[in-house]
Parts: C-alpha cells; sequence; structure tokens
C-alpha cells in the first residue's frame, strides 16, 4: 500500500468552526521522511521550509534523520500517478537517507520508468498550479478526488472518529454506523435514517444526503419522484427540468467484499464536508439514498477474521491466515444466505428494509458494490447484452451504456483497466443491480478485484486493500456525475418506463393471474406479502370465477391483474418462460412465484369484465381457528397450512403425544360435522403424554389455541374417537410421533448455502433447534443425542471414523436425509441402493473459442421441473399428486426397484419454466426426484432437488418437514 497524503495532527483538529456552506483555508499537516511517504509512517513535527532534523520517538524508533517540511498552507497536491513514480522501484535515492523495503510489483506501477531524486524533489515541490477543481479526500492513498477544491474541518473525518484513515484497515458495522451518525449530526446536508433490523440485531442504516434546500423540501421532492411511476402523463418536461436525480448507492451486500462499505464512508465525507463546484452540483442536482453496509453481520464476520489474524505488518502470502476466511465466510449473512439473490423474494430483514427503503423513493440511478477474484480488473454494467430480462426495456439498457462512460471516464484517469458486456448478466431480478432495472432505473454492478487481506499477491502485481477502496470511491463519484449531467435523460427514462405500461400490457399474452387461498392460505398470502413488498398491487374477486379446475372465490382467492404500474416486474416476477435468446445464465434461468411458493392459480389471457375486486390493502396472515371448542378428549389439526410442523412441534416439546394420520378417516366433531381426515392430520390427545408432562385439559386447550393463532392452523375439536365409517382413529390409521432432534452438518465440507436454507427453515421459521455439528467434529461428537441428521447439498472432508459413526448411527435407528448432491454420500456406504443414470452427450467437436459456452450450455442452472408423487407416503403426506420443484445440477437417479420407495419421479414432460438444452431432457424424465428407503432400523431419505431453496421456495418446504418428523415411520 502506498498511502501518500497528509493528515492534520490531532492538535490541529479543534479549530474555530465555520459556517457550514463556507469555505475554509488548508489545515497544517505535518510531513513525512522520503521513505515514510513510501510506507505511510507519519511524523508529527511543526512543518517548515525545506528539509529538517527529526525529532520524536518515532524517528528515535525509525532511526530516521531528517523530515520534508513545507510552509503552512503550501502543500500542493501530488499529480496523478505519482504514487507509481515514488515507488522505490522507480527512485534513486540519495545514499543517506534509508530506503524502504520493497514487496514486489505494485499493481499499475511500471518498473521501466526510473527518475532521480531532483526530478522527483522537482515533481513534490513544484507550484500547486490550477488545482481548484481537485483535493485529497481522508484517504490512506493518494487520489485527487475531481470536482472538489477542500473539505470543510467541522464535519469529521474517518480519522476524527475511528482513528484512522480510509484504506488502512477494514472498518466494523458499528464503526459505520457510529461514522454515519456523527456526520449527520455535524452537517446539514446529510440526514440518517434506519430501514431495519439484521438478524443479530445490527441497525440497518442509510444516510440521506443532498443539498440544504432540497432538505427543507425533501418530502416534497420524494412526493414528485414518485409521480414519475404512479402518474407518468402528468409529468412534464417542464417538470422533470425542476426535478433532482434520486440516486442510490448501494455497498458490500457481500459482507466480505469489503472495499464497497469503506469507499462508501468515504463518500458520505465527499458530499458531506466537500467544497467546489462538482460537489455542490451533486448537492443540488440529486438526492443520495446512500446505504453503507447492506449486510452488517456478515461484514462483522469478516472483518473480525481479518483484522484479528493480521499483524503490525501484514503480508501478501495467500496461505496467510488473514487471507483465508473459514467457513462460511463473511460473503452471507445470519443464516449464510447470500442477500445479493434476495431484492424480489426478499425473505430477509436486510432485503425488506431495504425493498421498503427503495420503494419509499424509486431512484433513477441504483448501484451495486462487490468484488471478484483479486486476478481481475473493474467490471461495470450493462452485462452480456444477449442474456438482459426481455421485461426490462430497451432504453434502459442504452442508458446503461452510456452511464458507463462516466465510470471508464474516472477508471482512465487513475489507469485501471475496466471491461463491461462480458460474464455478468442482467436477467434474474432478485439482484441488487438488476431489480432497478424493471423499475425504470439503470442498475450498476461494480466488481473490483478483492484483495481481501490489506495486500494481496495477484496475477497483476501486489493489491493494496487502499486501492481497491480507490476504485469504488472513483465509480461511485462517477455515478454521482452521470446523475448530474444526465439528470434529464435519467427522469425522462423512468417516466418513458411507466408511460409504455399499456403498450406493454397489450402486448403480452397473460393478463393476469388467479390465486386460491383455499387449502394452505397461508402460503397464498406469504406470496401476497411479498408481492406487495415490491408494490404490485392484488385485488380481491368480485365474483367467483372457475379456471383450470380450480373455483377462486371472493375472499378465499386474490386476482394480480397485468394491467398496472408494475406490470413488467408482475410478468418478470409470475411469467412460465422456457425458451431463451442465450443458453447461459449467470444466475438461475427462472423463479416462477405462483410454482415456487405451490399455491393453486391460474393464467388469464384475459380478465373477465366484473371480475376485479376493489385493491386488498396490506396482507396479513390470518385463518387460524379451533373449531368445537374446548375439549377433555382429543384435538384434530389439518396439515395444510404452511407453519402447521411449528404447531405441531410446539405439542411435541410440550410433552403431549401426538399422532399422524396413515389412512383417512371420518369423524364428528364437537361442533357436529362430519370431517374428512385427510393423510398427515395430526390427532392430538388431551390425555396422553410423556412422563413428567404436567398438562390440564385447560392447559392443553390454551396451547391449541396459540397455535391457531400464532401458526395459523385449523384445529377441530373432539369430543369422541367413534368413527364415521370403518377405519379407526385411535388405531393403526394413525401413528405416535416422537420430537425431531436434528443435527445439520456444517462446517468445512458442507455446502454453506444449502445449511443455511436448511438451518433458516427449521429454526428460524419452524422454532425447531437445530445442533449444527462440525464435519471435522463428527469422528468424536456422541450422536446418541440426535434421531435426525441432516446433510443439505454436497458434503466432504469426513474421515473414514466420521464416515463409520454415521453408518453405525443409521443402521442402528437414526434418520438421515439429504438433499441434492447429498445422496452421493448414502449411496457410497451401502445405506441407499440407488445407481446414477448416466448423461453421456456428444459436444460435437466445437473449437477452442467454443468449448466452454457448449459445455456450458448443458448445465441446469436453476429450472423448475414437475415431479409425481406418491401421495400415500409419509414424505408426500399433504400434497396432491404432482408438486413443481426447483432444480439446478445434472444429477440424474434411477428409480429404485421397489417402488414404494420412489416417493417422486420426475415427469414424461417435466420442464414448466426455465431452461433445461434438450440433450438433457431425456436423462431427466422418469428419473428419481425423492428416494426413502430403510438401511437397517434406520431410514434415509434424499431428495434430488433442492426443497428449500432461498428461502421462498415454499411449495416443497412440506416435503422436507415431512420428513424431519414423520421420516422415522415409514
Amino acid at each position: 500500500m502506498l498511502p501518500h497524503r497528509f493528515q492534520r495532527p490531532a492538535s490541529t483538529r479543534a479549530h474555530t468552526r465555520k459556517a457550514r456552506g463556507s469555505r475554509k483555508t488548508p489545515s497544517r499537516r505535518p510531513l513525512y521522511f522520503f521513505n515514510d511517504l513510501l510506507r505511510g509512517d507519519r511524523v508529527r513535527t511543526p512543518p517548515s521550509m525545506g528539509w529538517g532534523p527529526c525529532e520524536g520517538k518515532s524517528c528515535a524508533r525509525a532511526r530516521r534523520a531528517y523530515v520534508l517540511r513545507r510552509p503552512p498552507g503550501s502543500w500542493p497536491l501530488l499529480p496523478p500517478l505519482a504514487h507509481s513514480f515514488m515507488h522505490p522501484s522507480n527512485v534513486g535515492f540519495h545514499s543517506s537517507l534509508p530506503q524502504a523495503r520493497s514487496s514486489g510489483r505494485i499493481r499499475g506501477v511500471s518498473g521501466s520508468v526510473r527518475f532521480g531524486f531532483l526530478a522527483l524533489l522537482a515533481t513534490l515541490f513544484a507550484g500547486t498550479g490550477d488545482l481548484s477543481a481537485q483535493a485529497q479526500p481522508p484517504f490512506a492513498m493518494e487520489y485527487a478526488a475531481p470536482g472538489v477544491t477542500s473539505y470543510l474541518a467541522d464535519v469529521p473525518t474517518p480519522r476524527d472518529v475511528m482513528g484512522v484513515d480510509i484504506g488502512e484497515r477494514h472498518i466494523r458495522p458499528d464503526e459505520i454506523v457510529e461514522y454515519v451518525r456523527i456526520v449527520a449530526e455535524a452537517s446539514d446536508r446529510v440526514v440518517m435514517g434506519n430501514h431495519g433490523r439484521t438478524y443479530q440485531g445490527r441497525p440497518l442504516v442509510h444516510a440521506i444526503v443532498t443539498s440544504p434546500a432540497n432538505h427543507a423540501r425533501l418530502d416534497e421532492i420524494r412526493q414528485a419522484n414518485l409521480r414519475l411511476s404512479d402518474d407518468p402523463g402528468g409529468v412534464s418536461d417542464a417538470d422533470l427540468a425542476g426535478m433532482p436525480t434520486i440516486i442510490y448507492l448501494g455497498y458490500s451486500v457481500h459482507g466480505n467484499e469489503a472495499s464497497g462499505s469503506d469507499a462508501g464512508i468515504l463518500t458520505l465525507h465527499h458530499l458531506a464536508a466537500g467544497q467546489g463546484p462538482g460537489v455542490e452540483a451533486m448537492l443540488e442536482n440529486t438526492v443520495v439514498l446512500l446505504d453503507p453496509s447492506l449486510n452488517p453481520d456478515g461484514r462483522a464476520r469478516f472483518v473480525n477474521w481479518v483484522t484479528g489474524n493480521r499483524g503490525r505488518v501484514p503480508t501478501v502470502d495467500s496461505q496467510d491466515r488473514e487471507h483465508n476466511e473459514p467457513w462460511p465466510n463473511g460473503r452471507t449473512n445470519h443464516y449464510i444466505f447470500d442477500l445479493n439473490r434476495d431484492w424480489l423474494p426478499s425473505q430477509h430483514p436486510e432485503s425488506q428494509g431495504r425493498v421498503e427503503l427503495f420503494h419509499r423513493w424509486r431512484p433513477q440511478l441504483h448501484t451495486d458494490f462487490h468484488e471478484m477474484g483479486g486476478g481481475a480488473t473493474f467490471f461495470f454494467q450493462p452485462g452480456v447484452p444477449s442474456r438482459d430480462n426481455p421485461n426490462t426495456p430497451q432504453h434502459t439498457v442504452d442508458l446503461t451504456l452510456e452511464v458507463a462512460r462516466f465510470h471508464a471516464r474516472n477508471l482512465d484517469a487513475i489507469g485501471e483497466l475496466y471491461y463491461a458486456q462480458e460474464s455478468f448478466d442482467d436477467h434474474y431480478y432478485g439482484k441488487g443491480s438488476t431489480y432497478p432495472d424493471v423499475h425504470g432505473a439503470v442498475g450498476i454492478l461494480f466488481e473490483q478485484a478483492s484483495s481481501r487481506a490489506l495486500r494481496a499477491d495477484t496475477p497483476l502485481g501486489i493489491l493494496p486493500y487502499a486501492e481497491t477502496v480507490r476504485n469504488q470511491f472513483a465509480t461511485s463519484l462517477s455515478t454521482l456525475q452521470a446523475g448530474v449531467e444526465l439528470r434529464e435523460q435519467l427522469l425522462a427514462n423512468q417516466r418513458r418506463h411507466y408511460a409504455d405500461i399499456p403498450a406493454f400490457v397489450a402486448a403480452t399474452p397473460t393478463k393476469g393471474w388467479l390465486v386460491s387461498l383455499e387449502g394452505d392460505r397461508t402460503r397464498g398470502q406469504e406470496l401476497a406479502q411479498m408481492l406487495q413488498r415490491s408494490r404490485i398491487r392484488i385485488h380481491d374477486l368480485a365474483t367467483s370465477v372457475e379456471r383450470d379446475g380450480i373455483t377462486f372465490r371472493p375472499g378465499e382467492a386474490f386476482i394480480v391483474p397485468l394491467d398496472q404500474p408494475q406490470a413488467r416486474l408482475v410478468n418478470g416476477a409470475m411469467e412460465r418462460r422456457t425458451t431463451f435468446p442465450d443458453s447461459l445464465f449467470y444466475d438461475v434461468s427462472t423463479w416462477t412465484m405462483t410454482l415456487a411458493f405451490g399455491v393453486p392459480h391460474a393464467e388469464l389471457t384475459s380478465v373477465p369484465s366484473g371480475l376485479v375486486g376493489g385493491e386488498l390493502g396490506e396482507v396479513a396472515l390470518d385463518g387460524g381457528e379451533v373449531r368445537g371448542g374446548r375439549t377433555d378428549y382429543a384435538y384434530l389439526m389439518e396439515w395444510n397450512r404452511f407453519y402447521a410442523p411449528r404447531a405441531l412441534n410446539r405439542f411435541l416439546e410440550a410433552g403431549i403425544l401426538p399422532r399422524v394420520t396413515y389412512r383417512p378417516f371420518s369423524i364428528r366433531t364437537a361442533d357436529g360435522t362430519v370431517l374428512e381426515v385427510e393423510r398427515g392430520s395430526i390427532l392430538i390427545p388431551v390425555q396422553y403424554r410423556l412422563e413428567g408432562a404436567r398438562y390440564s385439559p385447560e392447559d392443553v386447550h390454551r396451547l391449541v389455541q396459540e397455535a391457531a393463532r400464532e401458526d395459523h392452523v385449523v384445529i377441530h375439536a373432539l369430543d369422541s374417537g367413534w368413527p364415521e365409517g370403518e377405519v379407526w382413529p385411535g388405531g393403526g390409521a394413525t401413528r405416535v410421533l416422537d420430537l425431531p432432534r436434528v443435527a445439520l452438518l456444517a462446517g468445512r465440507g458442507s455446502a454453506a448455502n444449502a445449511v443455511g436454507e436448511t438451518w433458516h427453515l427449521l429454526n428460524e421459521r419452524m422454532g425447531i433447534p437445530v445442533s449444527l455439528v462440525d464435519v471435522a467434529d463428527v469422528a468424536g461428537a456422541d450422536l446418541s443425542r440426535y434421531n435426525t441428521l441432516v446433510m443439505a447439498g454436497n458434503i466432504g472432508g469426513l474421515s473414514e471414523a466420521a464416515t463409520r459413526s454415521i453408518t453405525e448411527w443409521v443402521r442402528g435407528g437414526g434418520l438421515l436425509i439429504t438433499t441434492e448432491g447429498g445422496v452421493r454420500w448414502p449411496m457410497a456406504q451401502g445405506l441407499l441402493a440407488a445407481s446414477v443414470r448416466e448423461a453421456e452427450v456428444d459436444l460435437g467437436t466445437p473449437n477452442y473459442a467454443e468449448r466452454g459456452d457448449r459445455a456450458g450450455a448443458q448445465v441446469i442452472g436453476g429450472s423448475i421441473f414437475q415431479v409425481e408423487l406418491d401421495p400415500t407416503h409419509p414424505i408426500a403426506f399433504g400434497y396432491g399428486a404432482t408438486v413443481p420443484t426447483f432444480r439446478a445440477h445434472n444429477l440424474y437417479l434411477e428409480p429404485l426397484e421397489d417402488p414404494g420407495l420412489t416417493v417422486g419421479r420426475y415427469s414424461p414432460e417435466p420442464l414448466l419454466s426455465g431452461y433445461i438444452h434438450e440433450a438433457q431432457l431425456p436423462f431427466l424424465q422418469g428419473s428419481a426426484s425423492i428416494l426413502a428407503a430403510r438401511a437397517g432400523q434406520g431410514r434415509v431419505v434424499s431428495f434430488l432437488d433442492n426443497p428449500n431453496f432461498r428461502a421462498f421456495w415454499h411449495g416443497t418446504n412440506h416435503l422436507f418437514l415431512n420428513a424431519i418428523f414423520f421420516g422415522r415411520g415409514f
């Protein structure tokens, strides 16, 4: 790292504060030894002219004798790339001056140019020239920020608050929050807002930055801006001329891609304290929503690791602990979810708060700052042209390319290589750079080569962390510059997006979606809530209608009409698509939400007159009730509600002995209704309980009421066990359940995202305690504490002793559940007699340039397929004959010889939505999707698909939960 700046000492920070908005005379700054300029070590001595003796403890420790001195206020900024000229490999040193050590070539520095000492002095001490539009931000690396002449000293710098300049170390999430708070208190340009808390309780904050004049009418600006989407025809060109651009700057959604957040702090200080025409133009012409840390929990995990494993002198060695985070690393949130896939689904508190902020303002420019491999350069959007989502209008894509020119200009000025229209795409609306595109905004993904640690040795040379921050700061400024210079184009682009909605609706075949709430009312309401978070309008039905064999009734269904301002997002969220202009995808190819949530639905090619009722207000989960009042005999809970497993776990933890229905029966309830009881329904005897569980009938009734209220389940009171038919509920038709004691393999060797999805479903949503057992600790673990072990996704790293321990545990009566590639483990141990269906495809003879794409086209990267179920099997209780499932791999298994052990298999025409190469389709057809088999006294249940994908795949969650509760009994 080559930090060349002059930071004022602590003694000069306390000065007479001028009125905000006034320009400040440059403060005195301490100087550096010549080699200190290279190393960044400060020498705090009063400045005077020329070379002078160094005094003080820091000089004695370093055995340094000289310091460069200049009169107060006369320090010139180093010219662009002067830091590269000053590297030891480029400079001839006088023998009396100690030389700094070099640990390798610095990225972007040529080793072929060497300057003599006098030439260097000339560079350093030349007149300042016209630097009226540049100033050095409070940063550990020389960077002449364009458009600013100086910084107000009454706005605290990062060093004032955190004790370091940005780039000297990684900033903690709590320090970020504190800095935003302090700057908001100090500057009339900044207001701090809060949009939620993380799972770990960390605040999610943002800063609203604009001119004091704009702050005085901030809500007026916001309301006028919303008219672009709500009433585009009512916004004239003259209106646009007086409107500021709304810009969202979002930093480091992946917590270990840390440079974004630190650049966000620099950007906040730049806007809050900067003086000069460039900053003034930004403040007057934009309202900036600065979100400095999108994933504080993940960032905390990362920063604690690198800080705790770095000494005073950092190393570039990639084998050093600082450079190697432990599982699951800081990329993800608390439950190990990638939050940059959650914008549309918005299943997590971080995303829900952010989406609410987005729609409160509806920005025209929206950024998403990331890092990629250290050997890369710098990427900014637009992405691969052939992979743009077809619901995104072309004029937004074109404008993205115009904005890109501003990024290129700023990166050109600092000599950074960059690219666009490669590698990354704009297809999936769950990403932070793509979600804005379908709202008339220009979404921009930035990908900076990562140092991860403070310094990294990369194929392109030594990469200092400060350099990664500088580049993110430079493109933050280029975004703001584009927001100023393209202001009216950006506003007009969003207006056009919404003004063209009628034409889009007319050209789109599907005009609406009907969703039934009968059956699993909760899943339908969860879907409605997700849509409403994105300001999609849903309506009640004015009359009943029948479509696709389903009757949709007012109050028990809703309709999502395409004809609404959010039409493009509605179609993007709900459509089924099986043809694509490209065969490669950066992320999944489809996410049809009606299929993901598993709700009864129908697509409408036209909306009948008089069908659409009033718009629904905020949908709340409801529908839970206890029918028939209190009883001393038994209750019966329907299994068709999403949170029924949570209710079942309540009863089990209370020591009650519920029973699951294996054979349907009829029975008269306490209120006289004859109830047809389906497989999976839960019988809750009042008098049967574990020893020591002291529950009176009144206590059980209170617990039943609590489950109905909080878990939204329907429970019937029974005052007798006498059936209406020949199947007796107290006999073999029902079986006693036991409390699941779940261990989930985690740690190095496990699939982090799959582990997080499973943990979140069981613990956060269903209230089931889960023990995360590290793969490395299995051999020494006491597995007898558990009756259920989950291998989520691919598993590796199990020792021979661990393998033997798990195998014996399963054969001794344990339940092993695997998902996706995890099925290979029980197959390899002889616990599951399944065989792989080999999928050999002739790729032809592609040339070198084509071979990667041709092979990539064979990959199932994320598509939806239909699976035929055996609804009589306990794993499929509560389901019908088919279910949509999500698959993102190419592993195919033959069905088991015993047909009763293949719970699900892919249908003859399996593709419902998404991409699959025609050569892969025959291998999928009829192959196994869910297998369930005995292994000694134990059981193995294997899901070839991911039933818990990204927390929004509600439709298959119950298959997995059935395995948790019923898998020990088949």
